[in-house]
C-alpha cells in the first residue's frame, strides 16, 4: 500500500511538452510559482552521548586495536548466500579477520577456568597451614619497605578497579536512562510520518492550483495579444519601413529648408545690388572731398608735401571690390518649391507613421476569434486536472496508511513499559555485577585503612592491635570474594564483549561508511532470481539500477520519494497528465493566426509626386560658382576702419592747423560709412553664403536622393503588401513559443518540485538513523561495549589485587607466633626474646617457609 501510495502521488506531475521545433526559441519571461509547502520535521537523526562520548572513543579506539581489520564484504556475502566454505580459504580468511576477538575470547575462557580453580586450591593450601595460611611471620629487615608497597600497589590497582566499574555503571546508566528517553525519540518518529502522510495532499494541491500562474500569464499575454504579437511584427517590419519614412520626413524638411535658402538668397542679393550702389556713391564722395583738401595750399607746405601725396596716392583704394548686380535670381526655382510646399508632405510621411503605429490594433481585431478558441482550450486543461486528480483515490490510500501507521504506534507505546520493565531487570543485573566489584572493593578499602590506621610499628605481629587485624581480615574478605565473584564478572564481559564488538565492526561502523549497504545491495544476494532486490519488491523488474544505498542517500538529502525510488520506472506520467496533447492544440492554433497588413499605407502617390516635383525644381541649376566668387571678396578694396586710422596718423604728422583738422573729419567720415553701410552688407553676404551652401549641398545628387527615398519607401510597401506574412509567421511561432514556454516551465516546475520537495523521505532516513544508527549503535552497543570495558578492565586487576591483599594482609593480622632473636641480633626493633614470655618458637623446630 504504501509503494502504491507513492505512485500516486506524483500522477500530475506534468511531462514533456510539444515536440513542436520552432525555428527560433526565445527564453519565455520567468514565471514564480512560489514554494512548495512543506513542514519542518522534528526528529533530529543525531545522537550527542555528552561526556560519556569519550569513553565510547576508548572503546572504539581499543576495538580497533582487537579488530584492526577493514569490513570484510566478501564473507558477509557468502554468509548470507549460505556460500561460506565452498570456497577453500573462506574459513581461514574468517578467523583471520576475527583473530583479534577469537584470542580475547580465548584469554577471558582462560581467566574463568583458571580463577576458580586457583582460588580453590589456594584455600584448600591455607587450609593445610600452607601458602600463607600459617599464623607465623618471619621478621625481615626490609618489612617496613614491603608492607609500604604491597598497600601501594594494592592501592593503585583498587583506583584501577574502581575506575572500571564507575565506567561499567555509567554506561549501565546511560542504556537506561536512553531507552527511558527514546519514547520522545520514537513518538518524535511517528509525528514525522504523520506530517509526511498529512503533507502530501496539500503540496499535491498546491502543484495543481500553480497551474493557474502559468495559464493567468498565457492568458494576460493573449489579452494582449496586440502589445505582444503585433509589438514584435511591428519591430521586426519597423527594421525597413521606419528607415524609408524617416527619409521621407527627412526630405520634407529639406524642402522646407530649401524654400527658406532661396528666400534668404533672393532677399540678399536684393539687399547687396542696394546696399553696394550707396556704398559706391558714398565712397566717390569722399575721394572727392578728399582730393579737394588736399589741393589746399596748405598741401604745397614742405613740412606736409611728403604726407599729403602719400594720402593723394591712396585714394583710388576707396572703392567697392564685390559687384552683385551681375549674378542670376533664384525667383523661378523659389516659385516651383512653393508650388510642391503646397502640399504637406509632413503630413503624408506622418500618415504613414500612424497606420504603421496601428499593426497592434490590427493583429487584436485580425485574432478576435483564434484567441478564444486557445483561451477554451487553456481552461479546459486546467478543468481536465481538477478532475483527474479528484478521481485518484489517494486520500484514501493515506488514510489507510494513516491508520497503519496509528495502529503500529499503538502497538510500540503498549509494548514499551515492558521494554522499559526488561530494561529495568537489565539494569539491576547490571548493577549487581557492579556491586559485586564495590563489595571487593570495599574489603578492599577498609583493609587498607584499618591497615595503615591500626599499624604499630612496635608492636610484636603477635601483639598487633585489633584495628590492624581488622584490616587484614578485610583484605583476605576482600581475596575471598574476588574468587569467588571474578568468573561470573568475566563470563559476563566474554559475551558482551564478543557480541557487542561484533555488531560494532560489523553493523555500526558499516552502516556509517554505507558499506553495508553496499553489501545489501550485491545482485542476487537476497534473491538468486533478482539482480536488484529492491526494484524486484518495488516493480517486479529486478533489472532496474535501483539500490538501497541510493535510496537511502536521497531520503537523507531530503529528496522527494518520486526520485529516491525512481518510481519513473513503475508509471509514465504523460499516460496520466500529458499535457503536451493540449499544448499542441494551443500551438496549431497559434500557427493558423492570419495578420493582413495590407490596408497601411506608407506613403501615397501624392506625397511620390510630390518628392518628384522638388527635384526637378532647378534648384540644380543655380550658378553657384559666380556666388562663391562675389561672396568670397571684401565689400570694399580696402578696410575702411583701417584706412581712417591711418589716415588720422598721417594727420597728427601734419603742422596744427586747418589741414589735420579736415583731414581728421574725413576720417570720421569714412568710419561712418564702415559702419552704417559696410557692416550690413557683410552681414548679408554670411547669410547669401550660409544660404547658396545649402542650396548646393542640398541640390547635389538631388534627383539620385530622392529616386533612393522612394524606392525605400516603395520597398517597404512591398514587404508589408507581400513579404510580411513570412515576417508574421515568425513572429507567431516566437509568440506561441512563448506562450507554450510558459507551460514548460511549469512542467519543469513540477518535475523539480517532486523530485525535491514533494513527499519529501527525510522521515523515512530518519527512521532508519534512529533505528540503527541511535538505537542500536549509540544506545545499545556503545553502552554494552563500555560497560563491558570496564568491568573487564576491573575484573582483570583482580588478579594483582588478590596479591597484593594476600601479602599486605599478613603485615595487618595478629600473628600466634613470631620469630625470636637476640638483642644484639635484631638491635633496637622493640621484639622482645620469645622464651621471656614462654612462648613456643616453632621456628628452631621447623624451616617451614613462610609463603
Amino acid at each position: 500500500m504504501a509503494v502504491e501510495l507513492c505512485l500516486l502521488l506524483l500522477l500530475f506531475c506534468g511531462s514533456t511538452i510539444s515536440e513542436v521545433q520552432p525555428i527560433y526559441k526565445p527564453p519565455p519571461g520567468t514565471l514564480d510559482f512560489g514554494f512548495v509547502p512543506s513542514k519542518t520535521y522534528d526528529t533530529g537523526a543525531y545522537h550527542e552521548p555528552g561526556s560519556i562520548g569519550i569513553l565510547f572513543k576508548i572503546v572504539h579506539a581499543f576495538l580497533y586495536l582487537v579488530q584492526p581489520n577493514s569490513f570484510p564484504q566478501d564473507l558477509i556475502r557468502k554468509v548470507a548466500q549460505q556460500q561460506l566454505g565452498k570456497t577453500q580459504g573462506d574459513y581461514q580468511k574468517a578467523i583471520y579477520y576475527e583473530i583479534g576477538f577469537i584470542v580475547s575470547a580465548a584469554l577471558g575462557l582462560l581467566f574463568i577456568l583458571l580463577l576458580p580453580l586457583v582460588g580453590l586450591c589456594f584455600c584448600m593450601c591455607r587450609c593445610c597451614d600452607n601458602c600463607g595460611g600459617e599464623m607465623h611471620q618471619r621478621q625481615k629487615k626490609n618489612a617496613d619497605c614491603q608492607r609500604s608497597c604491597f598497600a601501594t600497589f594494592l592501592f593503585v590497582a583498587s583506583l584501577i578497579i574502581s575506575v572500571g566499574v564507575l565506567c561499567a555503571y555509567a554506561a549501565n546508566q546511560h542504556l537506561t536512562n536512553q531507552v527511558r528517553g527514546a519514547k520522545k525519540l520514537v513518538n518524535s518518529n511517528f509525528k514525522d510520518l504523520k506530517i509526511f502522510l498529512n503533507d502530501t495532499p496539500a503540496q499535491i494541491d498546491y502543484l495543481v492550483s500553480q497551474y493557474n500562474t502559468a495559464k493567468d500569464k498565457a492568458l494576460s499575454d493573449l489579452n494582449n495579444v496586440g502589445p505582444v504579437l503585433g509589438t514584435r511584427v511591428q519591430e521586426q517590419l519597423g527594421k525597413e519601413v521606419r528607415p524609408a519614412l524617416d527619409a521621407a520626413l527627412t526630405m520634407a524638411g529639406a524642402i522646407r529648408e530649401t524654400k527658406e535658402a532661396l528666400e534668404n538668397v533672393s532677399v540678399s542679393v536684393e539687399v547687396l545690388q542696394e546696399g553696394t550702389e550707396r556704398l559706391h556713391a558714398n565712397l566717390t564722395d569722399v575721394k572727392t572731398h578728399l582730393s579737394n583738401t588736399l589741393n589746399d595750399s596748405a598741401c604745397n607746405a614742405a613740412q606736409a608735401a611728403s604726407t599729403c601725396n602719400i594720402i593723394r596716392n591712396s585714394l583710388s583704394q576707396l572703392n567697392i571690390n564685390a559687384n552683385f548686380s551681375g549674378l542670376p535670381g533664384v525667383s523661378s526655382q523659389l516659385a516651383k518649391v512653393n508650388d510642391v510646399l503646397k502640399i504637406d508632405l509632413s503630413s503624408l510621411v506622418q500618415k504613414g507613421y500612424a497606420a504603421f503605429n496601428d499593426t497592434p490594433d490590427l493583429v487584436v481585431n485580425q485574432t478576435r476569434n483564434i484567441l478564444s478558441d486557445i483561451k477554451s482550450v487553456l481552461e479546459s486543461i486546467g478543468s481536465n486536472i481538477t478532475t483527474f486528480t479528484k478521481a485518484l483515490p489517494v486520500q484514501k490510500i493515506l488514510d489507510d496508511l494513516m491508520v497503519y501507521l496509528t495502529q503500529s504506534e499503538a502497538y510500540v507505546q503498549d509494548y514499551f513499559p515492558l521494554v522499559e520493565q526488561y530494561d529495568f531487570y537489565r539494569w539491576l543485573g547490571c548493577l549487581i555485577l557492579c556491586c559485586m566489584v564495590v563489595l571487593i572493593l570495599v574489603f578492599y578499602y577498609l583493609g587498607l585503612l584499618c591497615g595503615t590506621c591500626g599499624y604499630d610499628k612496635h608492636a610484636s605481629p603477635t601483639t598487633r592491635g585489633c584495628i590492624s587485624n581488622t584490616g587484614g581480615n578485610f583484605l583476605m574478605a576482600g581475596v575471598g570474594f574476588s574468587f569467588l565473584f571474578s568468573w561470573v564478572l568475566m563470563t559476563v564481559v566474554v559475551l558482551t564483549f564478543v557480541t557487542g564488538g561484533n555488531v560494532e565492526k560489523l553493523v555500526c561502523e558499516p552502516f556509517e561508511d554505507k558499506n553495508l549497504f553496499k553489501v545489501l545491495d550485491t545482485p542476487y544476494l537476497l534473491n538468486q532470481q533478482w539482480k536488484n532486490y529492491l526494484a524486484g519488491i518495488l516493480f517486479k523488474n529486478p533489472n532496474v539500477n535501483l539500490t538501497f544505498e541510493k535510496v537511502y542517500s536521497d531520503c537523507k538529502e531530503n529528496k522527494g520519494i518520486y526520485t529516491s525510488l525512481h518510481l519513473e520506472y513503475l508509471f509514465n506520467i504523460n499516460e496520466f497528465l500529458n499535457i503536451s496533447m493540449y499544448t499542441e492544440d494551443v500551438a496549431l492554433k497559434i500557427e493558423h493566426i492570419q495578420i493582413n497588413l495590407s490596408k497601411i499605407i506608407l506613403l501615397d502617390e501624392i506625397g511620390k509626386e510630390n518628392l518628384l516635383n522638388f527635384s526637378s525644381s532647378g534648384i540644380d541649376g543655380i550658378d553657384f560658382s559666380a556666388y562663391l566668387t562675389e561672396i568670397n571678396k571684401s565689400v570694399t578694396k580696402v578696410d575702411l576702419l583701417s584706412f581712417a586710422n591711418d589716415l588720422e596718423a598721417r594727420a597728427d604728422q601734419l603742422p596744427k592747423g586747418a589741414l589735420e583738422n579736415a583731414l581728421k573729419g574725413h576720417a570720421n567720415s569714412i568710419r561712418m560709412i564702415h559702419n552704417q553701410q559696410v557692416v550690413p552688407l557683410e552681414q548679408a553676404m554670411s547669410t547669401l553664403n550660409q544660404s547658396i551652401r545649402l542650396l548646393k549641398k542640398t541640390s547635389s545628387e538631388l534627383m539620385v536622393k530622392v529616386k533612393n527615398v522612394i524606392s525605400a519607401v516603395n520597398a517597404a510597401q512591398f514587404l508589408i503588401n507581400n513579404n510580411a506574412s513570412q515576417v508574421i509567421v515568425q513572429e507567431t511561432k516566437k509568440y506561441m513559443d512563448t506562450i507554450v514556454g510558459y507551460f514548460e516551465q511549469y512542467t519543469e516546475w513540477v518535475k523539480e518540485s517532486i523530485a525535491m520537495e514533494v513527499a519529501a523521505c527525510k522521515p523515512i532516513a530518519n527512521v532508519i538513523d534512529t533505528a540503527v544508527d541511535i538505537f542500536l549503535c549509540s544506545y545499545i552497543t556503545d553502552s554494552v561495549n563500555t560497560f563491558w570495558f570496564g568491568l573487564g578492565g576491573s575484573s582483570m586487576f583482580l588478579i594483582p589485587a588478590i596479591i597484593f591483599a594476600v601479602k599486605l594482609s599478613k603485615y595487618y593480622r595478629r600473628m600466634d607466633t613470631e620469630d625470636v632473636y637476640d638483642d644484639t641480633e635484631n638491635g633496637n626493633n622493640g621484639y622482645h626474646k620469645e622464651h621471656l614470655y614462654g612462648i613456643h618458637n616453632p621456628v628452631f623446630t621447623s624451616s617451614v617457609e613462610q609463603w
